[in-house]
């Protein structure tokens, strides 16, 4: 399956899922797998094995074919992609206050897959634990001022500065600015 359609498919189940007014919990019971499986899922943490997948899209009453039509069709226009403005869609990837991403581009190109996102963090928002990503990751600081500590070194980073560093190793960031501020993300798998 093509790694952009993989990326989509969250997105996709939590769309159809609210679209429909069918809480995770229902989902789930419907599924027969757990609730914790379907936000993991939604949030892009984890790809279902193919008997999970079609048993969410039956549970979510969907054609099979047609879950996966509109999906194709996203990515048939060749080489070119155009996101128009307010295109980019929010979505959850962590549970931290003051944290809202917005995907607004995921392509594959031969075997690697990019995603393009904005990460606006409110005035104050940080990350008290230390994460790893399976991605190198390339922030462009678009608006404020960001503290970014990479294990044990820290960075101050403002509007027009670049940060490109491996995602495994240990990092957090926080908002060290008098407003929000907004970074162009790209992770690359």
């Amino acid at each position: 399956m093509n790694e952009d359609l993989i990326l989509l498919l969250g997105e996709k189940i939590k769309s159809k899922r609210l679209q429909k007014r069918i809480t995770m919990d229902a989902l789930s019971r419907r599924a027969g797998v757990s609730k914790g499986l379907i936000s993991q899922i939604e949030n892009n943490r984890t790809v279902p094995s193919l008997p999970v997948l079609f048993n969410i899209i039956q549970s979510l009453e969907e054609d099979i074919k047609s879950f996966f039509d509109d999906m194709h069709d996203h990515f048939s226009n060749g080489h070119v992609m155009i996101i128009q403005k307010g295109e980019a869609k929010p979505f959850k990837k962590e549970p931290v206050p003051g944290f809202v991403y917005k995907r607004v581009l995921t392509k594959s190109i031969n075997t690697q897959a990019i995603d393009f996102v904005l990460l606006e963090l409110k005035k104050g928002a940080s990350r008290k634990l230390m994460i790893r990503t399976e991605a190198y990751e390339c922030k462009y600081i678009l608006r404020g001022t960001i503290e970014y500590q990479i294990e044990k070194q820290r960075f101050i980073l403002k509007a027009g500065d670049t940060l490109f560093f491996d995602g495994r190793a240990k990092h957090r960031l926080k908002n060290v600015g008098n407003g929000e501020a907004l970074i162009f993300v790209t992770y690359l798998f």
